[in-house]
């Protein structure tokens, strides 16, 4: 391998440490509610893992647990009692929710200053236009891993690879902010690689299981992989996998993000600093 490899569990490690020195220093524990509806396993596996980096910063973590039955109506008034609920600084109902469950009427519903997924349209508006926002956390770690990772931003060509509202389009905001030439690439655009071999900064988020080869890759890019796939092996257990056929991409990039190790841990760990933002401007702390 000949790129660097830029390393996310250190970098969240770091942030949360940073994290948990600023919350020591506050008057009051910040809260944060998270919303679990049904029986998903990888749902559930990352709300374990949200609620054990929230109590490692000294943050007050509060569950809602609710069957794959729940109707929308009641998990509405759930969001309403936490918007009320003045020890709640940030909401967070995980994703995906049963198919009775309308999830932009949820997020719609969820106060934009406790909307610490960053996805209401209140924040998604104040990003584009260059406001202070909750941003979502997956696009704020990748930028913070392009920061760390050494990667020069200004003037850059990007290149996304992904359009969705989670991921894509608030990623391709910020690149834009930070002085990058940004290009949205997706299922429908011509010659994919070559759009890709122009990027010096390429984040792949299509969720598809080494998609990006590695003669889609330019001599020295950044290589951002947000993809997390599992993919069968011969003992049953399955591996986990990015967007970036990793092997090849390594040997040509100049810097690249492992899977895992590299966005995962950095979503969490921004959505602990959403959830210490939050409770700042709610409550008035510095």
């Amino acid at each position: 391998m000949t790129a660097r490899l830029i390393d996310g569990k250190a970098i969240a490690a770091a942030l949360r440490a940073r994290i948990g020195a600023a919350v020591r220093a506050l008057p009051a524990q910040p809260g944060l509610a998270v919303v679990l509806v049904g029986e998903d396993p990888a749902s559930a596996v990352y709300v374990r893992n949200k609620a054990a980096a929230t109590y490692e910063t000294g943050m007050k973590s509060i569950a809602h647990r609710l069957p794959g039955s729940t109707g929308q109506a009641e998990l509405l008034a759930l969001v309403a009692r936490l918007n009320a609920d003045s020890e709640i600084d940030g909401i967070l109902v995980q994703l995906p929710l049963p198919a009775q469950i309308d999830a932009q009427a949820v997020i719609a519903a969820i106060d934009p200053a406790k909307d610490v997924d960053g996805f209401h349209v209140v924040n998604a508006g104040r990003l584009a236009t260059g406001a202070d926002a909750l941003v979502p956390c997956t696009p704020r770690g990748c930028m913070m891993l392009l920061r760390e990772g050494g990667a020069s931003l200004v003037g850059a060509e990007a290149v996304v690879l992904g359009r969705s509202n989670i991921v894509g389009k608030p990623i391709a905001q910020l690149l834009l902010q930070a002085d990058c030439t940004v290009t949205i690439a997706h299922s429908k655009t011509r010659d994919l690689p070559g759009v890709c071999r122009r990027a010096d900064i390429l984040i792949a988020a299509v969720g598809r299981a080494e998609m990006v080869r590695g003669d889609w890759i330019k001599p020295g890019a950044t290589v951002i992989d947000v993809g997390i796939n599992r993919v069968p092996t011969f003992d049953g257990k399955g591996r986990l996998v990015g967007d970036v056929a990793f092997a090849e991409a390594a040997a040509v990039a100049g810097a690249i993000t492992p899977v895992p190790g590299g966005v995962g841990p950095m979503t969490i760990a921004c959505l602990l600093d959403n959830t210490l933002m939050a409770a700042r401007r709610r409550r008035g702390w510095r």
